[in-house]
């Protein structure tokens, strides 16, 4: 066998600078190689103070001890653990396999890390300054942890797997030059991906992304200073939650728990429009207290999602719009003032089963909300309402919806249609009310009799005939198609003749009303 010599053995390349040679060593030992002066300002990657060669490697160096390093020590794991140190020069992995763990802390990088197509266990860039992340295809056994990262020219993840979480907690990432910050299509995280507490300088692209578990943005910062979306994410699949909601600041993460008091938070807020359209989501989307501010065509959409809860708690969207066509959830938790007004909700075949209202929500402003999200008549937000308040027991509140929906639809008639509406409206409530044709009835019948009791009354014809009642007579001429054997028989003339028929044709109008309004309530049931 010949005998493994250099730098596989173990001995030191002759190339090496002072500082390559301690970090050489470090890495047999698997221990972590401290560079920090312990001055916080000096040691601070992302600020102003340089740092010289008594704190730089090569990244060529970086790469060999990754890519084909000496053996470990006996007894130790080999890793490469660097805090405080300076990479001169291009950390290029492209295609290469890692085996060894990888973690920097409070690193500077000159030029940007380059890792398509790379294969690693787990890396941990904790607190570094980057130019740029280019990890396309990349694949890793365990985690990516980028937090309190810098990273002047975005990231890129297209088609990357991460086998357990991605962290981007705290980090700050810039736009690269097609305007994007994280362009991460087609990623796939096997558990958790968190970004609490980003700030995000261009578009988030996460097309057709898959994420295991929950997707975290509480307390982001996302703006799209040149684009549409600061948050462009069509088909992303999540497996529990989407979170855009509050984050503590200075303290422990917000887990929906109730925070400590004189705890600090800071929502989520959104400066660009957000697409989750066609997305699946195992638990819930959660839009508490996040803060939304769209410009022109920017939206909010979420057409065509489907979530077993959707909690609109949000701050009233500021300028665009709201797009719920076509969503499929089963519990809608919101908040009257979280709704956009008229012209700022579209709505057209969302689908919901539960709704519970967080603080007061009336019928009124619930009416008012369908309203909002219909510009011209149509009716199935309507009889979507109707349907889950009667559901939930509320047929009172169910009615008036629907009530509210045939008041719509008159806006669009012509003018005979719209006064046949009002006659309905105003006797039975277009069947809602059928209380009232009785009551009208009543009235009528009682000032007919009245009237008709002073009318002259000459015979209708000759031979027996009953005795004249102007109760029974009014009452004959209101019930149609029943013959009490009254306006056959007598006949009135002059202003009673015309009184007479004006009976008639509002015996028929009630008799019409109350029939259609049985037809609605028999088809309901």
């Amino acid at each position: 066998m010949t005998e493994v010599t250099g730098a596989r053995a173990g001995d030191l390349p002759d190339d090496l600078t002072a500082v390559e040679a301690g970090m050489w060593q470090a890495f047999r030992n698997g221990s972590v190689y401290d560079l920090r002066s312990g001055d916080p300002a000096v040691d601070d990657p992302h600020g102003g103070h340089p740092w010289g060669p008594e704190r730089t490697v090569r990244g060529r160096v970086v790469c060999w001890l990754l890519l084909d390093g000496p053996p470990a020590l006996p007894g130790r794991v080999a890793a490469l653990k660097l805090a405080g140190l300076r990479i001169k020069g291009a950390v290029d992995l492209a295609g290469g396999t890692v085996v060894p763990y990888v973690e920097l802390n409070g690193c500077r990088f000159d030029e940007e890390v380059r890792l398509p197509e790379a294969r690693l266990s787990t890396i941990r860039l904790v607190n570094c300054a980057l130019p740029r992340l280019e990890a396309a295809r990349l694949h890793t056994e365990g985690d990516l942890h980028l937090p309190r990262c810098r990273i002047r020219r975005g990231i890129r993840l297209t088609d990357a797997q991460i086998g357990t979480d991605l962290l981007l907690n705290q980090a700050v990432v810039d736009r690269d030059r097609t305007g994007r910050s994280i362009a991460a299509d087609g990623l796939t995280v096997g558990q958790d991906l968190q970004a609490d507490l980003l700030q995000a300088h261009g578009e988030i692209s996460l097309r057709s992304a898959s994420i295991g578990a929950s997707l975290g943005l509480r307390g982001a910062r996302l703006s799209a200073p040149c684009g549409r979306y600061a948050l462009n994410a069509p088909q992303l699949t999540v497996g529990r939650a989407l979170y855009l909601t509050p984050a503590g600041v200075g303290g422990p993460p917000l887990r929906q728990v109730t925070p400590e008091r004189g705890t600090l938070f800071r929502p989520f807020a959104c400066r660009g429009g957000v697409r989750l359209d066609d997305g699946r989501f195992g638990e819930a989307v959660d839009l508490g207290h996040a803060r939304f501010d769209l410009v022109g065509p920017q939206e909010l959409s979420l057409r065509r999602v489907q979530t077993p809860e959707l909690r609109f708690l949000c701050e009233r969207p500021r300028g665009g719009r709201v797009l719920l066509s076509g969503t499929r959830i089963a519990t809608l938790v919101d908040r009257a003032g979280s709704w956009p007004g008229p012209g700022g909700l579209q709505m057209n075949g969302f689908v919901y089963e539960n709704l519970v209202p967080r603080g007061p929500f009336p019928l009124t402003a619930r009416l008012a909300w369908v309203e909002a999200a219909t510009e011209e008549y149509n009716p199935e937000p309507y009889e979507r309402l109707a349907a889950v308040l009667r559901e939930a027991g509320e047929d009172e509140d169910a009615r008036e919806v629907l009530l509210a929906k045939h008041r719509r639809r008159r806006q669009t008639l012509p003018p005979a249609g719209k006064l046949w509406g009002y006659v309905q409206d105003v006797t039975v409530a277009y069947g809602y009310r059928p209380g009232r044709a009785a009551v009208w009835m009543a009235v009528l019948w009682a000032a007919g009799s009245v009237a008709f009791a002073h009318a002259d009354r000459p015979p209708a014809g000759s031979g027996d005939r009953p005795d004249w009642n102007p109760s029974l007579f009014v009452l004959d001429l209101l019930l149609p198609v029943v013959d009490l054997n009254q306006a056959s028989q007598w006949q009135v003339d002059g202003v009673w003749q015309w009184l007479a028929a004006a009976m008639v044709l509002l015996g028929w109008v009630l008799a019409t009303t109350v029939t259609a309004g049985a037809t609605r309530l028999l088809r309901r049931n």
